[in-house]
Formats: structure tokens, C-alpha cells, sequence
């Protein structure tokens, strides 16, 4: 293993004609779909660019309460529940239903037009070691190489065309929201600049609201102004010329160019709200946009690219998989990688990309990936492009902590502790709990209402255990990064407020167990013996499960900081000790309810209550046999095939009980190419299976990006385990490497307690081993296992080789 992996660098043949055919680009804050065209079209995101505003969640709350929701009416649900009224149920649940949570929105699009000549010879290679589109291209014959990235060290969007001959081009900027104001810019010294100043809508609701009115603008009354700045600012060697365009915006005409540098910056008054920071006026935004894309255009391109190479590339370097004859550097032809279906081949690709997808779209002072990570084309965007937090959100982030991006899981802790702060009054004035709650949807603003607009079907709309299941998120950090700053800091105190909620949710029954109620399984529902059908009942597993993590983690964390003899610690380890667990249903699998029921969907995309077995570590193949071969009984009856998250999920289940072949086949499953219309919903059961768009994006369809970074994750558990490195739990290679994979090598892959593997496999056993402590955390000896046998190895960067050779 003392070669560096090979890059993956991707290769397209002829421009995108369609958004789900582009080349994403970003850097957490600013993102850009490269189309790669004639029009040169960049479609342009910011990752704040969010209707609503800060006082929403507070509104939408008032609202309910005014309807009559409450502890009183909680205590009416019980009630209902308890005597299996489901119509009952499904009334009252209904009037704890706030609108929904609000949407992300495209900020528009920038065209460096060359005009009406095709591209001939047209090649595009995105390099996902380096963060850089790099196109190639004859115009008139007229050799023409562009290259696109958003750097994060500049805080810009970048374009820089070179020509062999001087060309002619058309700069525009556009956007579909409200323009508030325009300004070109034609200073002396041969650069130029076009700026916006739009407004986000105040609410936006769904597509799926179809009576609702779509968007509401204006001002907020709590005087928050929703407004962004956009502006280009550019520098060539040719002529530019303002020329007048619609609705009195400004085009730039360039003529004479060999060299053009683009550079694109943003500003708005969410992103100041998010940091913390006090929001400006319009012109200030402006002038602070217009300013900072001079600044960085003034640059040098090549300094520009270097420094944006090093920092992506120190993220994007840190881990990197082979399968057998991996290929070279040569750029791997998109289309005839999927047209062609190899798993050796995919997987890697597979793999980079998703880690690639993540570092464009999570960085430390912006908000999380959301569910087109920080894409989106639409000004009513499929589920609203929102944080869906009953799988979804979380997804995004399993490969965070496993493969070497820590530190890009920041963005969704500081959305916790915004949902936290929210959700506390929440908690309080629906529920009469203490702590903090979040349901099914969240937003930048922090929603943690339930949604539903009082007639969403409880199945989805009402679930208060979206918070205990981030909350595991707070919980990786620790587990992966041992900063014990962090954990008294920041980790800890989202524990205490997520397990203080559970214990206020949790209700005794008549032996004094306890459970919750009401209760559901997301999204999925179940027919009783009697023949009745229903959502909500009594103790899910998943609901058991996340509560006991939950509790687990909060006891392990206190202690660690020396706070386990505190008051609540105390709470919890009583309430350990009644807490109901989860069971084997008489059909042998996981019960899903409360109740012996049958799901009414027998193959449902949600696999809720195996969430002990992936992502948590509840179930295990050694530590708790039955409930993992109940687990197994569970995936057999859901079958195959699934939409792309659900894809994801089934493969990360199946390789932690060690099922590497019917993962590979779930993986070959989820990477067929999607050949048909991805602008149409297909239905939300995921009876119409997914695969992956022409740019690799993982979809339903709809897009989603959680199937993307799923994938990636579920592809490392299938060659290292996550284990602590403890004879208790120890690091398992190989835990379900599926047989057409038998030689390859895996760099870079963290385990709980901070440590770094670097895996290579010969003929299905490991071959070499180097195990590094990647954190700084004292880790000195690491026990790891292979075929029933372990060993201890010091976590010192030296190689070992030959472990388990005698094994057969």
C-alpha cells in the first residue's frame, strides 16, 4: 500500500442538456451545475437561499396552540390510542399539524453565451481528487478549454476560458425569484461585473400543497429582509460592452477574448442570520458581493486553482477505494461505465463521488446538505428540497465520520442546535416535556413543529423522535473525533435535551413498563389481526431503539466529563431499567409496532425498525444473534429493489450482518441507469424503482442526494466494520466482502475511537494492514478481526502483512 490511489476522474462526451445531465460544483456555501453547452450555463445555488424567515417557527407554533393542541389534548390521544380508535386518533394528532417546513430555491443561472456554433469535439471531466470541471472543445474551429470549481479558501465560484484564437461571448446573470435590483459594471483595466439583488419568498409551500398558494412575498414582520446578492465580476483581454437586455437588466458583450476569468460571489442576509452575524441592507449586500468578486477576480488563475486544489484535495485525499484492475487515470466514460454495469468498476466511482458530493455540499458556516445536497433548479423543488429527518438528513452524513470528513458533519450539529432551541418551546407547549423534539421536517430556521398543514395522514406527518435520531449525530463526533471540548461543549448538552424529552414522552403500562404512545413507524402502516388498519399504536421499535441510544449515549457522555452523578444521568439509568425492548414478531422478524400487525405494504421503502442494526449498533450478529437473524428475516420479506436511499439502507443492513453478496446485488440494483423521464415523480411507495441519472445523481425519481452519499457509506461498511477496536468490539475486516470482489484495497476509512484503516485484500483476505491514530487520541493497541480469529496491532502507521493467511 505505498502508492497513492489512482484519481477517479469522469468523463462526459457531449454537453448536458438537461439539469440532471450537469456536473455539480461546490464549496458548502455557493453551488453550480456546469451544463457544459454553447451558452457556457452555470446554474447557480446558494446554500442559504431558503424562503421563510427566523421568526416562522415561532408563528407556526402560536398557531397550533391557538387551535387547541396541547398536554390536554396529548392526554385525549392516549386515551384513543389505548382504546384503538384510530379515527379518533388520526383527528386529534391532525390538530397538532403545523404548515410545513420552508424550501430551498435556485438563485439563478450565469451563460458566458459563445453563440449559435455547435461544440465539435467536446469533451468534460469533472476530477473528483481535485474539485475541477475541465472541458474541451473546437468553436468554429477554434480550440476553446474551460475550466469551472468553487473554491472554499476564496469563497468564490470560478470560471476560466482560454482560446487559441479570439472569440466572441455574451455574459448574462438571471434569476427566477424577485429582482429587486441590477447593475452592470465597466470600469477601466479591462474588467467588468453584472450584480443582482433578489428576494426570497417569505413562505413557499410544497408541491405536494397544491391548494396552497406557492409563494408569498414581502417582508417579515420581525423585520428580517430575505434578500441576496449575487454578482460576477470578470477580467479578459478582449472588449467588453454593456448591452441592454429585458426588464432593464444588462448584458456584457465580449468580443476579442482568448482569456477570460469569471469569478461568482454571493451574500445574504440568511447567511448572516446563520452565523450569528447582524443582517445588512440591500445596497450593503451588494456592494459587499460586487466587492469581493472584484477582489478575487484581480487573482491570478493559476494561484486561484492551486489554492483551491489543496484545500479540496486534502479532504478529498483522505480515503479512496480499488477494486481489482481499477483504472487508470484515464477519465472513466460516464455513459459506458453505466451502459456497461460493472460493480468493480462502479463501486469505486460510486464511492469518490459521494465523498466528492459531500465536500461540495457541507462546510463549516453553512447549512447542512439538504436533499439535493446544495443543487436544485426548481422554485417548488421535490419535498421542498428540505431536511427530511426521518432518514433522509441523517443519511447524508453517514459517510462523514466513516470515510475521513469529520469535520464537514459541523453544519448538521449547527442545525441541531438551532432545532434544539426551537424545539424546546416546542416541546414545552405541545407536550408538556422538557427538553428539545423535532419531528418529520426541519429547515434552516430550525422548524420542529410536526408538519401536515392539519391533513397530513399521521403515518408521516407525526413522528417526535426526528431529534433523537440527529442527535446521533452529536454523538459520532465524539465517538469518531474524542475532542473532549466538543463532547462537554457541544455533544452533551444535545443528549441531555434529547434524552429529557424521551423520558417526559415515555408512559408506564400497568406493569410498569415503559413505552411510548402514541407511536409510529415512519411512514409505513399496519393491518391488525382483526382485519383494522392503522398508524399509530404503541412502542415501535424504533422509537424503543432510538431512546435507548439515546440514553446509552447521554449516560457515556456524562461520564466522560465527569457529570454522571448529576440529576438527570440519574433519570435515565432508572428509566434504563423499565424501558420495553425491542421484540421478535411471531412471523419472525423485527416487530415493527407495539402490537403483532402485518405492514400493509410488505415491501415499504422504510426499514425503521432495523435502525438498531444501521446506523446504530444496537443489533449485532455476535452480541444479540436472534434479533439479527430477525433482521434478516425482515430484509428476506421486503425483497428487493427500492428507490435510491432505500437502496442505500438495504446494502448498509445487509453488509452489517455480513450479507456481501446480496449487498452487491442491491448495489448492482441501485447504479442501473434511469432511463426514464427524471422530471416525473414516480409514486411515493416506490413502486417504480429508481437508479442513477446520465451526472451519476442517484434518484426515485425524484433526485435525491441521499442515495448518493447512502451509497458510499454502505460501500465502506461492506469492507471494514466500525468497530472500536476493543475485544468487545473489535475492528472487523472484510465483514461482508461480496465474492466478485476479491482483490482491492481501501485507504482511509475511520472507526469509532479514531482510528484510520488502510485495508489491501488478496483472494479474499486481507493481505496488508496499516492502522494510524487519525485524531490524536492516545489509541495505542487495536484489536481487529478476521474469520472468527482477532488480533491486536499498534496503531502506529506500520504495516502489517499476512494477518489471517492460514485461514481457509
Amino acid at each position: 500500500m505505498t502508492t497513492a490511489p489512482r484519481p477517479v476522474r469522469l468523463r462526459w462526451t457531449a454537453p448536458a442538456a438537461r439539469w440532471t445531465e450537469a456536473t455539480p460544483i461546490g464549496d458548502g456555501a455557493i453551488g453550480g451545475m456546469v451544463f457544459g453547452d454553447a451558452r457556457g450555463r452555470i446554474g447557480l445555488n446558494d446554500s442559504t437561499l431558503w424562503s421563510g424567515t427566523p421568526d416562522g417557527p415561532r408563528r407556526a407554533l402560536d398557531a397550533v396552540l391557538a387551535g387547541g393542541a396541547g398536554p390536554e389534548r396529548l392526554a385525549e390521544v392516549r386515551a384513543a390510542v389505548a382504546r384503538r380508535d384510530d379515527d379518533e386518533v388520526e383527528r386529534l394528532l391532525r390538530t397538532f399539524e403545523g404548515p410545513w417546513s420552508q424550501e430551498f430555491l435556485p438563485l439563478g443561472h450565469l451563460d458566458l453565451d459563445l453563440g449559435p456554433a455547435p461544440l465539435t469535439d467536446y469533451e468534460r471531466v469533472l476530477d473528483l481528487s481535485r474539485a475541477v470541471v475541465d472541458e474541451s472543445f473546437l468553436l468554429d474551429g477554434v480550440r476553446v478549454r474551460r475550466s469551472s470549481w468553487v473554491g472554499a479558501v476564496d469563497g468564490a465560484l470560478v470560471v476560466e476560458l482560454v482560446a487559441d484564437a479570439p472569440v466572441s461571448a455574451v455574459l448574462r446573470l438571471r434569476s427566477p425569484l424577485r429582482v429587486a435590483s441590477t447593475d452592470v459594471r465597466l470600469p477601466d483595466g479591462g474588467t467588468a461585473g453584472l450584480s443582482l439583488v433578489v428576494e426570497a419568498p417569505v413562505d413557499g409551500a410544497p408541491g405536494h400543497e397544491p391548494e396552497a398558494e406557492a409563494h408569498v412575498w414581502g417582508q417579515a414582520d420581525s423585520g428580517f429582509d430575505p434578500a441576496a446578492a449575487v454578482s460576477v465580476a470578470l477580467r479578459t483581454d478582449g472588449t467588453a460592452t454593456a448591452v441592454p437586455a429585458a426588464e432593464g437588466a444588462h448584458d456584457i458583450s465580449l468580443t476579442g477574448a482568448s482569456r477570460v476569468l469569471l469569478a461568482v460571489t454571493t451574500e445574504t442576509n440568511a447567511r448572516r442570520w446563520w452565523r450569528h452575524e447582524p443582517t445588512a441592507t440591500r445596497a450593503d449586500l451588494a456592494e459587499r458581493a460586487a466587492a469581493h468578486a472584484a477582489e478575487v477576480v484581480a487573482a491570478n488563475a493559476d494561484d486561484l486553482r492551486a489554492r483551491h486544489e489543496a484545500d479540496a484535495g486534502a479532504l478529498l485525499g483522505r480515503s479512496a477505494l480499488e477494486l481489482g484492475d481499477s483504472a487508470d487515470a484515464t477519465p472513466v466514460d460516464v455513459a459506458a461505465l453505466l451502459a456497461d454495469g460493472d460493480d468493480r468498476a462502479l463501486a469505486p466511482v460510486l464511492y469518490a463521488y459521494g465523498r466528492y458530493l459531500l465536500v461540495s455540499s457541507s462546510r463549516p458556516g453553512s447549512p447542512p446538505a439538504n436533499l439535493q445536497g446544495i443543487w436544485n433548479e426548481s422554485m417548488r423543488p421535490p419535498w421542498s428540497s428540505n431536511y427530511t429527518i426521518n432518514i433522509n438528513t441523517q443519511m447524508n452524513y453517514w459517510l462523514a465520520e466513516r470515510t475521513g470528513l469529520g469535520e464537514l458533519h459541523a453544519p448538521l450539529l449547527d442545525l441541531l442546535e438551532r432545532v434544539a432551541e426551537t424545539g424546546s418551546a416546542v416541546a414545552d407547549a405541545l407536550y408538556g416535556a422538557r427538553g428539545w423534539v423535532a419531528h418529520h421536517n426541519t429547515d434552516p430556521w430550525g422548524w420542529a413543529l410536526p408538519v401536515g398543514a392539519g391533513h397530513g395522514a399521521t403515518s408521516w406527518a407525526f413522528w417526535p423522535m426526528g431529534g433523537l435520531w440527529l442527535a446521533d449525530h452529536a454523538w459520532q463526533r465524539w465517538e469518531y473525533g474524542r475532542d473532549r471540548a466538543e463532547l462537554a461543549g457541544r455533544v452533551l448538552p444535545l443528549l441531555l435535551g434529547a434524552s429529557a424529552f424521551a423520558l417526559d414522552w415515555l408512559v408506564a403500562d400497568a406493569d410498569g413498563v415503559l413505552g411510548t404512545s402514541p407511536s409510529t413507524s415512519p411512514e409505513n402502516s399496519f393491518r391488525r389481526a382483526d382485519g383494522s388498519t392503522g398508524s399509530v399504536s404503541t412502542s415501535s421499535a424504533m422509537d424503543l431503539t432510538l431512546i435507548r441510544t439515546t440514553f446509552e449515549r447521554t449516560l457515556a457522555a456524562a461520564e466522560a466529563v465527569g457529570a454522571g452523578t448529576e440529576p438527570l444521568p440519574a433519570e435515565i439509568r432508572a428509566a434504563l431499567t423499565r424501558l420495553a425492548a425491542p421484540r421478535v414478531a411471531a412471523d419472525g422478524t423485527v416487530a415493527e409496532w407495539g402490537e403483532d400487525g402485518t405492514s400493509t405494504d410488505p415491501h415499504h421503502r422504510h426499514l425503521s425498525h432495523l435502525v438498531g442494526l444501521y446506523p446504530l449498533t444496537a443489533i449485532d450478529v455476535e452480541r444479540t444473534p436472534e434479533l439479527a437473524a430477525a433482521a434478516r428475516r425482515t430484509l428476506d420479506v421486503r425483497g428487493p429493489g427500492a428507490m435510491g436511499w432505500s437502496w442505500s439502507w438495504k446494502i448498509a443492513l445487509r453488509a452489517r450482518l455480513g450479507d456481501g453478496d446480496v449487498a452487491r446485488d442491491l448495489l448492482r440494483e441501485a447504479s442501473r441507469p434511469y432511463l426514464d423521464d427524471p422530471d416525473v415523480d414516480s409514486p411515493v411507495d416506490g413502486s417504480e424503482w429508481g437508479g442513477l441519472l446520465p451526472n451519476l445523481f442517484s434518484t426515485h425519481p425524484p433526485f435525491q442526494i441521499d442515495g448518493n452519499y447512502g451509497l458510499a457509506a454502505a460501500i465502506a461498511e461492506l469492507l471494514v466494520g466500525a468497530g472500536a477496536g476493543t475485544p468487545e468490539d473489535p475492528l472487523r475486516l472484510l465483514p461482508a466482502l461480496p465474492a466478485a470482489w476479491p482483490d482491492g484495497r481501501i485507504t482511509g476509512i475511520r472507526t469509532r475511537g479514531g482510528v484510520a484503516v488502510d485495508l489491501a485484500w488478496r483472494a479474499g483476505r486481507p493481505a496488508t494492514l496499516r492502522l494510524h491514530d487519525a485524531v490524536g487520541a492516545g489509541v495505542r493497541d487495536v484489536v481487529v478481526a478476521f474469520g472468527g480469529r482477532t488480533c491486536t496491532l499498534p496503531a502506529d502507521g506500520a504495516e502489517a502483512a499476512d494477518l489471517f493467511g492460514d485461514i481457509s
